[in-house]
C-alpha cells in the first residue's frame, strides 16, 4: 500500500514551502497544489507539485484520491492587507469561497484532518497588552474577515463531527531558511522586514514608514515577529496532534512580545551596516496600532518551543536571502 500523503495548498509560497520542507525532511510524502501566482516552482524540491487552484474541486478530489491524502495543510490565500481593502471580493473569492470548495472536496473524499493557515488579523484592534485566542474577534480589513470566515467553517464542521482541525493564527512572519535555500520572494511584498531587506539589498530604492502618530512609545506600529522556521514547525506539531486523535484547536503563533517599526529598521540598518532610504507617510487603512500574541496555549497544547526568538536572527536570515536569492 502506498504511503499516505499530506496535501499542502500554497506550498510553493513563502510559509507553505518552509512547512513542506520540514515535512519532507522527516520522511512525509508531500504533494503541493499551487497556481504559482505568487509561489515558485523552485521552492517545492522534494514534493510532487501540481499546478492548479484550490477551488477546482475535480482536481482537488483527484489529488486526494490518487495520493491517499490523510491531512490537508491549507496555506493558499491572498495576504496583502492594503490590497484586500481596495479589492475585497478578490479576498472573499480566493480565501473564503475557495476554502469552502476545498473543504467540500475533503469531506467527499473522506479526508478528516485540516491544518489551517489563519492570521492575527482576525483580532483587529486589541485592548490590553496581547491578543489571546479568546480575545474579541473584530477584524478591521477584508483579509482578516476572509480568514475568519474559514475559521468559522472549520469550527462548525468540527462541531458537526465532520472533521478535526488546527487553525494557526499567525502574527508577523519573517526571515528565511537558515541554509538560505528557500525564502520569501513574493512580488510586491508589504511585510516590513521583507521590504526593509529588499531595500538593503538594493532591490528597492527605499521604503516608507506608514504612520508615526500611533499611540505607541515611538509613534509607529508594534508587531510580534515570528521566524518562518518556528512557524513551520508549529504546523508539524499540529499534524502530530491531529494524527494522535487530538481535539480541534485554534492557536496563536507568535513570541508574545513586539517591536515597533522603528526598532525593526534600526536592527536592519545595524546588521546591514548602512542606513536605509526611509521616508515617512500617512497611516495605511486597516493597520492596528499594536498586535502582539499571547502564545501560552500553543506551548501548552502542542509543546511548541521556538528556536529562533531573536530579532537579530530573523533579520539576518532575511538579509542573507535577499543578498543571495535563488528565485
Amino acid at each position: 500500500m502506498a504511503q499516505s500523503a499530506i496535501l499542502v495548498t500554497g506550498g510553493a509560497g513563502y510559509i507553505g514551502s518552509h512547512a513542506a520542507r520540514q515535512l519532507i525532511a522527516r520522511g512525509e510524502r508531500v504533494v503541493i497544489l499551487d497556481n504559482l501566482s505568487t509561489g515558485f516552482r523552485e521552492a517545492t524540491e522534494g514534493a510532487d507539485l501540481i499546478e492548479g487552484d484550490t477551488g477546482d474541486q475535480a482536481l482537488v478530489r483527484r489529488i486526494l484520491r490518487d495520493y491517499a491524502v490523510d491531512t490537508v495543510m491549507h496555506f493558499a490565500a491572498h495576504t496583502v492587507v492594503p490590497e484586500s481593502v481596495a479589492d475585497p471580493l478578490k479576498y472573499y473569492r480566493n480565501n473564503t469561497n475557495n476554502s469552502r470548495l476545498l473543504l467540500e472536496a475533503c469531506l467527499a473524499e473522506g479526508v478528516r484532518r485540516v491544518v489551517f493557515s489563519s492570521t492575527a488579523a482576525v483580532y483587529g484592534e486589541v485592548d490590553g497588552d496581547a491578543a489571546g485566542e479568546d480575545s474579541p474577534l473584530d477584524p478591521i480589513n477584508p483579509y482578516g474577515r476572509s480568514k475568519l470566515a474559514t475559521e468559522w467553517m472549520l469550527q462548525d464542521l468540527a462541531t458537526a463531527g465532520e472533521l478535526s482541525h488546527v487553525s494557526l493564527r499567525y502574527f508577523n512572519v519573517a526571515g528565511s531558511s537558515l541554509d538560505g535555500r528557500i525564502g520569501q520572494s513574493t512580488p510586491r511584498a508589504t511585510l516590513l522586514i521583507k521590504v526593509a531587506a529588499e531595500a538593503a539589498a538594493g532591490r528597492r530604492e527605499g521604503m516608507q514608514v506608514f504612520g508615526t502618530d500611533y499611540p505607541t512609545p515611538d509613534g509607529t506600529c508594534i508587531r510580534d515577529y515570528i521566524h518562518v522556521e518556528d512557524l513551520a514547525h508549529a504546523h508539524v506539531l499540529a499534524l502530530d496532534h491531529l494524527r494522535g486523535g487530538g481535539e480541534s484547536l485554534t492557536l496563536n503563533c507568535g513570541y508574545g512580545h513586539g517591536y515597533s517599526v522603528l526598532e525593526v529598521l534600526d536592527t536592519v540598518e545595524r546588521l546591514h551596516g548602512a542606513p536605509l532610504n526611509v521616508t515617512h507617510g500617512d497611516r495605511r487603512p486597516g493597520d492596528p496600532a499594536r498586535l502582539v500574541a499571547n502564545a501560552d496555549r500553543i506551548r501548552r497544547r502542542l509543546g511548541w518551543e521556538p528556536a529562533y526568538d531573536d530579532l537579530d536572527v530573523i533579520v539576518r536570515t532575511a538579509l542573507h536571502w535577499e543578498n543571495n536569492r535563488r528565485y
